[in-house]
């Protein structure tokens, strides 16, 4: 009875047998000391750095497409044509209204020309009446003093003389007024000329407006804007017609997850993955919104793009946030993240065993982790998942 209650107790104190692991199916790394790369990665597209929008001037009906999606434009590349019947008519009126005006100027000056011929000839029938009467009064005059003639009659050559230089005077005035007036009427006439000029040389580009042309060198991206045009549809003034980019001016943008932005700055390198090449830059915009548990990262591209980089292009961007010199540092487990203490399994016995230990983490990159207690110089740890041991704290390895 005493031997069985001994045997009892012993295998009470007995640990559970350890479970065996595959060697070969697990992920495992060795704890280094040195220079540790702090990387933040994301997905995301290239992107024009410019979209040229291109709108319309007035309102029309889609008469012909010219060009599709994804052909090279010029500056001068009729892009589609609109018709606006109502605008032709407008120009038409606006032509013989300035026709009309023109010809409304001609006779202005015309008549003004001869006003003032008639006006000239005027004062200067005056002017000669008026020194004919001046040499009379003064011959009168003289011999009125010698007594050779009647003072009265002297006086009465005297008044008309006068009168006479008079009104040559106020002529002379009438004349200069004249040519104030004249001068007032032909401004207006001009400036109503101008204004027909103006309405009718904006109409015409308005006209010439039906022609819609790319205006810029790029690639068209999208005729319309959310929706594409369709021939026959009518659009109103600044509808937009056309998506013109630079394919040789992209950016790329990245969506970094929003628990790793918060050291993502303006001017840190960045490498961009283009699966045919691989694109230097740098961070030029971060967000300040979030969408969707991430925040968008503008880099700009500082190296040559690849063959078959464009617009819309999936990309994988690397963001380079600092370089820690003499850290303890390893792989980054499965479930490790950075400032907390996970428990992970170091190998032990020549590599046979491995023992579950609590590890401190403290900043982390995209594929290595900061350790800052648990693990030393050289311990080898396994970093793939290992979650259905849960239970144990040691496992054997074969």
């Amino acid at each position: 009875m005493l031997l069985l209650t001994g045997v009892t107790v012993g295998l009470s104190r007995l640990e559970p047998a350890a479970p065996t692991v595959e060697k070969a199916a697990t992920w495992t790394d060795t704890v280094k000391r040195g220079e540790m790369l702090r990387q933040v990665r994301g997905t995301g597209s290239l992107v024009p750095e410019q979209i040229l929008y291109v709108l319309s001037d007035t309102d029309g009906r889609i008469e012909r497409i010219n060009v599709l999606a994804g052909a090279e434009v010029q500056e001068d590349t009729v892009l589609l044509k609109l018709s606006n019947p109502e605008l032709e008519q407008s120009v038409f009126d606006l032509e013989w209204q300035l026709k009309a005006a023109q010809a409304q100027m001609t006779k202005l000056q015309a008549q003004q020309e001869s006003d003032r011929l008639t006006q000239q000839v005027t004062a200067a029938s005056l002017k000669a009446d008026w020194e004919h009467a001046e040499l009379e009064a003064e011959a009168n005059e003289a011999l009125a003093r010698d007594g050779l003639a009647a003072v009265l009659d002297s006086k009465r050559y005297r008044v008309r003389a006068n009168d006479l230089r008079s009104r040559y005077q106020m002529e002379l005035k009438k004349l200069e007024t004249s040519a104030k007036s004249a001068t007032a009427q032909l401004a207006v006439q001009t400036a109503d000329l101008e204004k027909l000029r103006a309405s009718l040389e904006l109409k015409r580009k308005k006209l010439e407006g039906l022609e819609v042309r790319a205006g810029v060198d790029g690639v068209l991206q999208q005729i319309g804007d959310r929706d594409a045009l369709q021939i026959g549809q009518r659009i109103s003034s600044s509808t937009t017609l056309a998506k013109i980019v630079q394919p040789a001016k992209l950016k790329a943008e990245v969506k970094i997850a929003e628990t790793q932005v918060k050291d993502v700055l303006v001017g840190q390198r960045a490498m961009i993955d283009t699966h045919n090449g691989i694109i230097p830059g740098r961070v030029t915009r971060v967000d300040p919104a979030v969408q969707n548990g991430t925040v968008t990262v503008d880099v700009k591209l500082e190296g040559e793009l690849p063959k078959g980089a464009r617009p819309d292009l999936s990309v994988d961007g690397t963001i380079e946030l600092e370089r820690l010199e003499n850290v303890l540092h390893v792989g980054r487990p499965v479930h490790g993240q950075q400032n907390s203490t996970v428990g992970i399994f170091k190998l032990v016995n020549g590599g046979k065993e491995a023992v579950r230990v609590p590890v401190k983490f403290g900043r982390s990159s995209v594929s290595t982790i900061e350790i800052q207690e648990g693990l030393s110089e050289g311990d080898q740890v396994i970093l793939s998942d290992m979650s259905q041991w849960d239970t144990h704290d040691k496992v054997r390895l074969n």
